[in-house]
């Protein structure tokens, strides 16, 4: 069973409906940056769950929270450190956009991972941490709660996660009334309505204002500690399922602690679990603050919509995904789908199939399309060859017309083969086709091996698998060792010890281009 499927039943099963109110499905992102693309996954496994909920007759709604209430506590390389180090410290939403049209920060890069959700096809409900919950007074009975029994908080995080905390600490951080910063205050001396608080240290970076005084922590001017803050947003919007990464899973850890706060302090019964893996960039788990080719628009950008569904959905939530713009992730990842879709044409019924259903945008997934495509290898390589005509390739490769679909997903397929070879591709993957054969030292067996090839191609048009049974003959022919021989062709042709599939290489090529460059190379 795909593990969607899979969730989606035990939810169904352990899960009740609450007077037949919808089922609430839960995440959330705090906006400190650029958001990398590890983040995608959790608003991927919570969409597709959502999606299959629906399916399955079940009421519910996906709300995703875009976290402006967290403290702006570092600054990304990307932008300038001479505009913000004097907002470090601040609430997200209280820190300027660093591009006008924003009211904010959090808004500016907000908008940008709205845009990424909105091309893989989920269409949850946004709301703001700060405008929607703390601003309005919706946390503040969670507040005062946390407060009132601050005791009961720190002996959790000592018994559940080993964290000691002393007498006067309390479970939220003010904003300082002076300087508006959060990460300098610390509270003290709850009175039932106000805190005391000092605004005098911080992280490297953060200059507190020296500022004392005492403050009602109600309506925004105060924050939960996020552990405590976890449990209390279940409490305040009920919210029925939430996952997240394995990292906040583990015994002790922050999903650990969070559910003994729901239940011990706000006696609530705590939301579906849904721990999985992490989505990493070339083998690592990047922050939001670096790595060229990590966020989660630069991977968005890399495919259409349905493969870009696919590299968020396609491994089971136990399972890291792994993309490395830079490799080879990208053409495999086409191949993926591909390959999946090959099995929906010849009509079988399994886990594969459902997942091709599933990388498809909801409105099309009643009907789903099965255009044949050209593989993304072999669109990557003919873009580059000024001497080919890509929908003529693609025609003789298919061996019948294009469809209109078809047509207009060759040419989709050749915008995202042209951006990536231009920006993330491998040197294996970028040809020129020489003019002349390539300075190399041929052996006399790779020198024979091509004065065979020539007459072959000199004899008539050649399909692609004509010229790859041919040179599988010459290796016994010529006497010469597979790798010796590709390795010649490849320098003859591209000056390079690798390249695509040589029969269909070769097959694509000039006739008489191809012979005269064998004649050369093999004098």
């Amino acid at each position: 069973m795909f593990w969607a499927d899979r969730i989606g039943k035990e939810i169904e099963e352990r899960v009740p409906s609450t007077d037949g109110a919808p089922l609430l499905v839960r995440d959330e992102k705090t906006l400190s940056g650029r958001v990398h693309i590890g983040s995608m996954r959790g608003v991927a496994i919570h969409g597709l769950v959502s999606e299959v909920l629906s399916e399955r007759g079940i009421k519910n709604t996906y709300r995703y929270e875009l976290n402006d209430f967290d403290p702006f506590d570092s600054i990304p390389g990307y932008l300038d450190e001479a505009v913000f180090t004097e907002h470090l410290g601040k609430p997200l939403y209280l820190v300027p956009s660093p591009e006008p049209g924003f009211a904010n920060y959090a808004e500016y890069f907000g908008a940008e991972l709205q845009e990424v959700i909105k091309k893989a096809g989920f269409n949850p409900e946004y709301y703001k941490a700060y405008a929607d919950l703390y601003a309005p007074g919706k946390m503040d009975e969670c507040i005062r709660i946390a407060l009132d029994r601050a005791s009961e908080v720190r002996r959790i995080l000592k018994e559940v996660s080993g964290s000691v905390k002393d007498e006067t600490w309390l479970p939220i951080s003010v904003v300082c009334e002076s300087c508006s910063k959060m990460m300098t205050t610390r509270a003290s001396d709850w009175d039932g309505e106000t805190v005391a608080y000092t605004c005098d240290k911080g992280p490297d970076g953060t200059v507190p204002c020296g500022n004392t005084g005492r403050v009602s922590p109600f309506g925004g001017r105060g924050k939960l500690f996020w552990k405590v803050d976890w449990a209390a947003k279940w409490t305040v919007q009920g919210v029925d399922v939430e996952g997240a990464g394995k990292d906040h899973s583990t015994k002790g850890g922050s999903r650990d602690v969070a559910n003994h706060v729901a239940k011990e302090l706000y006696g609530l019964e705590t939301p579906f679990d849904i721990p999985y893996e992490f989505f990493l960039v070339g083998g690592k788990k990047m922050s939001s603050s670096k790595g060229r080719g990590s966020s989660a628009r630069e991977i968005s950008e890399l495919f259409p919509p349905e493969v870009f569904r696919l590299a968020l959905i396609g491994k089971d939530i136990n399972q890291q995904t792994d993309v490395d713009p830079s490799g080879d992730s990208v053409p495999r990842m086409f191949d993926w789908y591909d390959d999946l879709a090959e099995r929906v044409r010849e009509g079988v019924a399994d886990d594969f199939t459902r997942l091709y259903a599933l990388c498809q945008l909801p409105e099309n997934q009643a009907e789903i399309p099965t255009p044949w495509q050209l593989r993304f290898g072999q669109v990557a390589f003919i873009v580059q060859m000024p001497h080919l005509v890509l929908a003529d390739e693609a025609e003789r490769i298919k061996g019948s017309p294009l469809s209109e679909e078809e047509k207009e997903k060759l040419e989709e397929r050749a915008e995202y083969a042209r951006f990536w070879l231009t920006t993330y591709a491998p040197e294996q993957f970028r040809f020129v086709l020489q003019d002349q054969p390539s300075d190399f030292a041929y052996t006399d067996a790779q020198k024979r091996a091509f004065s065979l090839l020539a007459d072959f191609m000199e004899e008539d048009d050649r399909t692609g698998e004509e010229v790859h049974a041919r040179l599988h003959e010459l290796k016994t022919e010529a006497d010469i060792k597979p790798s010796e021989l590709f390795v010649g062709l490849y320098q003859a042709f591209l000056a390079r010890d690798s390249g695509p599939k040589a029969g269909w290489f070769l097959s694509v090529l000039p006739r008489e281009f191809v012979v005269r460059s064998l004649r050369e190379a093999g004098r």
